[in-house]
């Protein structure tokens, strides 16, 4: 079996460990191994006729409530008033029908027209974190986009934040970058190598270097990275899953052996522990 078939059968068993640090599972890894040329399109996602569907579903006692706010805006403040009417349609969202989607929207657009870097990063960071769970590559390229917008915004109020450039960085990574584009994913890498150079102490900024890297089938530099974090955080679940990838896609048998079986031990699921299981059958 060549290296990177490991990662291309199905979801890397990174990814399936996300189902536990993140609470669901997050797009299938096919990307690894192919080269930028045979990449698939990724589709436009349709933000408009997503909400006009979002709100066809609604009782129309629902959509009357909506109708009437966004028809309550009146001269003066205008920008307050659209604050407050984004704020409400995020809490309405959230809250009365539970679609996280258009909470984050809506969220989002709040904090541009508040456009305070703790606005800002509050609502990126909650995108960033939903797109990392997020199957749909179209959606996941679309919840990126409106991150990365976010970060930047926040960045120019705050030029020397490392946190947000690694944030930014993996916006690049687990947004377009997972959904195929490996260009996105390069931008990203790019990125964190800024933080690291500055500083190789962040480990955050080397666990998504060495999540890129195993993406961009990077595998020798992805497993250094990875060790690295691994002896600085012996404990990280998610460097550890990644770093069994990581050999695994090198062709590296004992120690992706060796790493698959710590995070079954760590893990201790059943499901997860069954899918390292089938794997591990395919590196033998």
């Amino acid at each position: 079996m060549k290296k990177q078939q490991l990662i291309l059968t199905g979801a890397g068993i990174a990814l399936i460990a996300s189902l536990f640090f993140f609470g669901k599972t997050v797009a299938k890894k096919e990307v690894a191994g192919v080269s930028s040329t045979t990449l698939p399109v990724i589709p436009l996602f349709n933000w408009n006729n997503y909400v006009q569907a979002a709100r066809q579903k609604l009782p129309v006692y629902q959509q009357n409530y909506l109708n009437n706010l966004e028809n309550s805006l009146k001269r003066g403040d205008v920008k307050d008033q659209q604050i407050k009417l984004n704020n409400q349609l995020a809490s309405f969202w959230k809250d009365s029908v539970k679609q996280n989607d258009l909470y984050l929207f809506y969220t989002a657009e709040a904090a541009k027209l508040v456009n305070s870097e703790k606005n800002l990063t509050f609502a990126a960071r909650l995108i960033l974190k939903d797109l990392r769970n997020e199957e749909d590559n179209a959606k996941r390229s679309w919840k990126s986009e409106q991150a990365i917008a976010l970060f930047e915004k926040a960045m120019e109020l705050d030029t020397n934040n490392d946190s947000l450039k690694v944030e930014l960085g993996s916006c690049y990574v687990f947004g377009k970058g997972m959904a195929g584009d490996a260009q996105s994913t390069m931008k990203g890498i790019q990125q964190l190598l800024q933080v690291v150079k500055r500083d190789s102490t962040n480990m955050q900024a080397q666990l998504v270097l060495g999540i890129g890297g195993v993406i961009s089938t990077q595998y020798e530099k992805a497993a250094e990275r990875l060790q690295t974090v691994v002896k600085n955080e012996p404990n990280n679940i998610e460097a550890i899953s990644w770093l069994a990838d990581a050999y695994a896609g090198k062709g590296d048998k004992p120690n992706a052996l060796k790493w698959y079986e710590i995070s079954k031990r760590m893990i201790n699921n059943p499901a997860y522990t069954k899918e390292v299981n089938e794997r591990i059958k395919m590196l033998k």
